[in-house]
């Protein structure tokens, strides 16, 4: 198996919702299951198909969360010495040549990408490009519009 890199706070995440998914959703479903069990004929009841369609979601999430939380690289951006380079967990200000436009993403795992929370995936087209860029340089992107060119304006290990 490979290592999947994820940052402190998005470990954090997934052994949250594991925890929640064993402690709450599974019991919940488990009740849900001997409610619809109690009603009768097993073969036309709607919630018991229901239940048991909702438990296998439940159990099949808690397979996945604990194999990535087993083969999780968990790496901290503030304790990464990288002398300025763009690396995984770093927060980058952008400014976007062509239009002028500034963003600030962290580039994270692919599990914790959410691009309304300015989170990239390392995997995506753009992370990729900014890997190893330092303050300054100029990144390009190759993006289903075309090219893209990007300023640095600055990394930040947070």
């Amino acid at each position: 198996m490979f290592k999947v890199p994820l940052t402190v706070v998005g470990a954090e995440l997934l052994r949250n919702e594991l925890q929640r998914l064993k402690s709450v959703e599974r019991p919940n479903v488990i009740a849900a299951i001997a409610e619809a069990r109690s009603h009768g004929d097993l073969s036309e009841n709607a919630e018991y198909d229901a239940a048991k369609e909702r438990q296998g979601f439940v159990e099949g999430r808690i397979l996945e969360l604990e194999a990535k939380l087993s083969n999780a690289q968990i790496i901290d951006p503030a304790a990464i010495e990288s002398d300025g380079r763009i690396v995984f967990g770093a927060t980058v200000d952008l400014e976007d040549l062509e239009s002028g436009d500034q963003v600030t993403y962290q580039i994270v795992g692919d599990d914790e990408a959410d691009i309304k929370q300015g989170k990239i995936s390392v995997s995506s087209p753009i992370a990729r490009a900014l890997i190893g860029k330092s303050s300054g340089e100029v990144a390009e992107v190759l993006a289903p519009g075309g090219i893209r060119e990007y300023e640095v304006l600055d990394v930040k290990y947070i």
